[in-house]
């Protein structure tokens, strides 16, 4: 039997999640967390073999999830579940530690086939994963796009602000200091060569980071 947690912000995305997993007879949700303070808090008390994990949460993202997991030498296999594209995250959140990526607006089958193929200790990749892959392979950082060179924090913060959010709002979504927030702004528009949160915000629509 496949042990597993499920931590996303939205109660409905979780629910979601468990229904289809709980299709399957060797699957088993242990539990479910909203951020990252709570599932610490289900690690303490179940063991669980595959972490369903979101990247857009409060406080710690995924991403940062990732990174503390990995620190700390967890042997918890990770699937992010996104509803960012794969191109936007997937890289990354490989580069991290996860084992799989799958889009939230994908084939339920295709999740449950990702929870057991990552708790075998295997990498579950999509075609469309297979493919940035294989472009990112020899890529050298002088053909990388601007925003590919951004740290993941930054990233972050490019796409909620391209997404209408204050910088207030960023900073309490995040668990930040406005001033770190302001930091995080302020390099992203030095690393992309940007003059503004308008230009900013057009930058990140012509490269697909966020919705038009």
């Amino acid at each position: 039997m496949t042990r597993v947690i499920i931590c996303d912000d939205h109660a409905l995305i979780r629910r979601g999640i468990r229904d289809t997993l709980a299709d399957a007879a060797d699957i088993e949700v242990v539990g479910e967390a909203g951020d990252y303070g709570e599932l610490r808090g289900l690690m303490r008390q179940h063991s669980c073999d595959v972490l369903v994990l979101d990247i857009n949460m409060p406080g710690r993202s995924g991403l940062d999830v990732l990174h503390v997991l990995k620190d700390e030498g967890n042997p918890v296999k990770v699937l992010v579940v996104s509803m960012y594209p794969e191109d936007q995250y997937a890289l990354r959140a490989l580069k991290a530690g996860a084992h799989g990526y799958v889009n939230k607006g994908g084939d339920p089958a295709v999740l449950v086939q990702a929870v057991r193929t990552v708790a075998q200790g295997r990498k579950y990749i999509t075609p469309e994963i297979a493919q940035l892959l294989a472009e990112n392979i020899g890529k050298d950082q002088e053909t990388e796009a601007p925003h590919e060179k951004l740290s993941d924090r930054e990233l972050q913060t490019l796409v909620m602000i391209a997404s209408g959010k204050r910088l207030s709002d960023i900073a309490t979504e995040l668990t930040l200091s406005p001033k770190t927030v302001s930091v995080y702004r302020a390099r992203v528009l030095e690393k992309l060569a940007l003059a503004n949160n308008s230009e900013l915000t057009v930058y990140a629509i012509r490269n697909g980071l966020v919705g038009e």
